[in-house]
């Protein structure tokens, strides 16, 4: 599961604001090939209709096959949303984005990226001024008919389960068992088979064409966000000459996207690992005047609570307002919740003073916090896991054996101690899932015949490692590589060497040396956001 990580002030918002009042005390064209068979030519869409909804924004619906092995038959309706070009004299073209996830929406994103400046994936005036930007709900997400799973009840109850961090996946397998039928079986229920099935990336990348078709466009550009970079290399091997340029931002290796999910998954779990410690190693060097957690031993500290917390979770009281609703603060909520700030140093004074306000027995700034991770590398009851689930099992090639789910378990659980657990099982719907897609590409996603591929990778990135980004490299027929120091996930928006080598590259296509490497513009600190008493 791919996730998309803006800064602390824009991705948490409200929940950001809220945590920080209670630390202070305050109140508050054609079809391209499948791997098994070939699609028939689609049928050329008609030019889109649109209408204002927004400030710059238009919105509109096309409407596309649902399988392009079946141009004629059923049709399903995407939403497309245009931010037209601030400077109409200088514009270049159209430029398509897929912000990540899979199951983050383009549309509320794009919607949102004028009071996100900042964070990944927000565009710099230049860019803004010669692209219309489109932003298109891929299917099965956002207003494209997000799937849904499960009942409201349902998704209550699963919010509400008790999940231990010390059991690998959290329950006792045969609960992991029982919860996986649960959820498939509501997938099969309250979802067309053939819907489901044709959630895969490779559909994906065929109704951006249609877009562009339907936008007039020769050709395009695109930028990709984690699992956007999924979808770009797609689009340009079935499309290679439909791309005008093409920037891949804290890539996925797309051998391993398609291949068994459960290295893939061991991987993230890793990677998000090492972003923790990352937080532990600056903490102890910064030392005890700076990061006062746990006194010089922040892992002791922090596994000391994260047992204590579970042991016995404090009680939260509902916060002022609607950010956030009264509740407890367990171990496993905690640790998931270090788990996603960890990953952004931007982030990591806030996590300092969140983890020494729980050590205190106030929780509610952690518990806040978790309130509002709405994407999780590994299943968490949000909005968009369902969705999420559904386009990741569409692609995904994952053994239904239960063996091979126990030994990836007790690897994953080798590997990253304390992240290991989360990761342990994650795949257990997709291993029967109801919707199989027999016909989904495998080859590998080279974009031969594109043009040279601008592939931009955080050092330390707590989902998309950076060996990820070298193989996708190496697969790509012709890309170059750019390097950004630092913890993180995506990079262009934040980092001021990124952000003019990809307005470069958008703009002029014109690329950096393979192997820049971008130093961070502000050097990570574990130093809490409120001052200490001591």
């Amino acid at each position: 599961m791919i996730e998309l990580r803006p800064r602390a002030a824009a991705r948490y918002g409200a929940a950001f604001a809220a945590a920080l009042m209670v630390l202070t005390g305050c109140s508050s064209g054609a079809s391209g090939l499948r791997s098994t068979g070939a699609s028939a030519p689609a049928p050329s869409p008609d030019p889109l209709t649109w209408s204002t909804c927004g400030k710059n924004l238009e919105c509109a619906t096309i409407k596309v096959p649902q399988e392009y092995t079946e141009p004629e038959g059923a049709q399903i309706p995407l939403a497309v949303m245009r931010h037209r070009a601030t400077d109409p004299d200088q514009r270049i073209g159209s430029l398509i984005f897929n912000p990540g996830g899979p199951g983050v929406s383009a549309t509320e994103t794009l919607r949102n990226l004028p009071k996100t400046a900042g964070t990944p994936g927000a565009f710099s005036p230049e860019v803004l001024a010669g692209f219309d930007i489109i932003a298109m709900d891929p299917r099965g997400v956002g207003e494209s008919h997000a799937v849904r799973c499960l009942t409201d009840k349902q998704r209550a109850e699963a919010a509400g389960n008790d999940f231990d961090p010390s059991v690998p996946g959290g329950k006792p397998l045969p609960r992991l068992l029982a919860d996986a039928a649960a959820f498939t079986d509501g997938c099969a229920e309250h979802q067309s088979r053939k819907f489901l099935a044709s959630l895969s990336t490779d559909n994906v990348a065929r109704d951006i064409d249609q877009v562009r078709s339907a936008l007039g466009e020769d050709k395009i550009t695109y930028y990709g966000l984690s699992y956007g970079t999924v979808v770009g290399p797609m689009y340009a091997t079935l499309f290679p000459h439909r791309v005008r340029q093409m920037v891949l931002d804290a890539p996925v290796d797309t051998n391993q996207w398609f291949g068994n999910s459960l290295p893939f998954q061991n991987d993230v779990a890793v990677a998000s690992e090492r972003t923790l410690n990352a937080w532990f190693k600056t903490c102890r060097t910064e030392g005890t005047a700076v990061c006062p957690f746990g006194a010089g031993d922040p892992e002791a500290a922090f596994d000391t609570l994260i047992d204590t917390l579970e042991a016995k979770p404090l009680k939260i009281a509902p916060a002022t307002g609607d950010a956030a609703p009264g509740g407890e603060l367990d171990g496993a909520k905690a640790l998931e919740t270090t788990r996603a700030l960890a990953g952004d140093q931007s982030t990591w004074p806030l996590l300092t003073s969140a983890l020494l306000a729980a050590q205190k027995g106030n929780g509610a700034p952690l518990y806040t916090l978790w309130s509002s991770v709405t994407v999780s590398p590994f299943p968490v009851p949000t909005a968009m896991f369902e969705t999420h689930t559904a386009v990741r099992c569409a692609d995904w090639k994952t053994p239904a054996g239960i063996a091979a789910h126990k030994a990836a378990a007790t690897k994953a659980t080798a590997e990253a101690k304390r992240i290991g657990t989360r990761a342990a099982y994650s795949a257990l719907n997709c291993a029967r899932w109801p919707a199989p897609n027999a016909d989904r590409v495998t080859k590998p996603l080279t974009g031969a015949g594109a043009p040279p591929a601008l592939v931009v990778a955080g050092r330390l990135d707590p989902v998309t490692p950076h060996h990820w980004a070298e193989n996708m490299t190496r697969t790509l027929d012709s890309a170059v590589l750019l390097t950004r120091e630092g913890v993180g996930h995506g990079s262009y928006g934040i980092n001021t060497c990124v952000n003019k080598a990809v307005d470069a590259a958008l703009l002029h296509g014109t690329h950096p040396a393979d192997g820049t490497v971008c130093k961070t513009d502000t050097p990570a600190t574990t130093r809490p956001l409120v001052p200490v008493e001591r």
